[in-house]
């Protein structure tokens, strides 16, 4: 394989920055080929993104002999049927987050995954970048002390109700879309899968969150704090902070660090600043090196079907604890 060729399912506004652009710049990768439901809408995309190919249906790209890899954008919804119909078709799949739309969908997915032999990779394009290695690092070392309690926020404004990521039939809300990193985040820090003990929602609409606060339990007796909301007085809150027997380690904006980020520790009277080598240098393009790495030399994924269902696991308790409907997958096609 001398150029990993990509088709991306949609036009979502995510595509661009995420496949798009590094796709670029990262040597032997290129995104060829194109489907919307609305052939017209992905005829301006492919023209306006330099895409050579437009095809039909989503079955068209992803039988297409000329593609190697689907990068799968569709609403939460569609993500397990399109990653499974994929793989199913021999390909690769990079997935956007959340991988599925709950847990049990996640496990049909990843035992799919496991018999096709294939590259999955769930697209937490955080993790892949060397700040959030940094942070676990750091946790890992022993600096702070022994970890006592992490606190995760991913807070965005989005106070549009008629968008997908509101709608329950697409399995949108505020935990699915911002709070999966924010889940994330926490069990990455604390390197280990938690309880949930108490959650509480506040809605857009019937059964779908806008803001979205929950409790944590580790084994090891480590507590947790996640906060999300697409919809809140919080416009912006993108941090992680990590509590220790000696100190604390906060982290502002590990999800997009490019973007600027900062990382401290402090213990006792004093505090350091951390900085990490590339870190002007995009999630993405990071994220996908990896992916290309592990299709081509078997690299190993930071992000599998695997991590995938126990975050999804993590999701469907705090729906339970909040009071609300565990998502269901959409109809094909929709």
């Amino acid at each position: 394989m001398t150029t990993l060729r990509i088709g991306t399912l949609g036009a979502a506004r995510i595509t661009p920055p995420a496949i798009i652009k590094p796709a670029r710049s990262v040597e032997g990768v290129e995104v060829v080929a194109i489907a919307a439901r609305d052939r017209a809408r992905a005829e301006k995309f492919a023209a306006k993104h330099g895409i050579g190919h437009v095809v039909d249906s989503y079955e068209a790209l992803i039988a297409d002999p000329d593609v190697d890899v689907i990068y799968n954008p569709l609403p939460n919804g569609l993500h397990g049927v399109w990653t499974v119909a994929a793989l199913e078709a021999g390909k690769h799949v990079l997935c956007e987050k959340p991988f599925t739309a709950n847990a049990d969908e996640a496990r049909a997915v990843a035992a799919v995954a496991e018999s096709s032999g294939l590259v999955v990779m769930e697209a937490f394009h955080y993790r892949y970048h060397p700040v959030a290695q940094k942070m676990i690092d750091v946790v890992r070392s022993g600096e702070i002390g022994e970890l006592t309690h992490v606190e995760t926020a991913m807070c965005i404004p989005l106070p549009l109700p008629k968008d997908i990521r509101y709608r329950l039939d697409l399995a949108g809300g505020a935990t699915m879309d911002t709070g999966c990193y924010a889940i994330h985040m926490n069990r990455m820090v604390a390197g280990a899968e938690p309880e949930v003990v108490s959650a509480t929602a506040r809605t857009a609409k019937p059964g779908v969150d806008r803001w979205m606060q929950a409790q944590f339990r580790y084994p090891s007796g480590v507590t947790g704090t996640m906060t999300t909301a697409l919809w809140s007085s919080t416009l912006l809150k993108v941090s992680v902070r990590a509590v220790g027997t000696l100190g604390e380690l906060r982290v502002f904006n590990p999800t997009g660090p490019q973007m600027g980020y900062r990382m401290s520790v402090r213990v006792g009277g004093s505090k350091r600043r951390i900085r990490v080598d590339g870190a002007k240098k995009a999630t993405y393009a990071y994220q996908l090196e990896a992916f290309a790495a592990a299709v081509r030399d078997g690299a190993p994924v930071l992000t599998p079907p695997a991590d995938a269902i126990a975050n999804m696991t993590v999701i469907d308790a705090v729906y339970g604890a909040a009071g609300l409907p565990i998502r269901e997958p959409s109809m094909r096609g929709t």
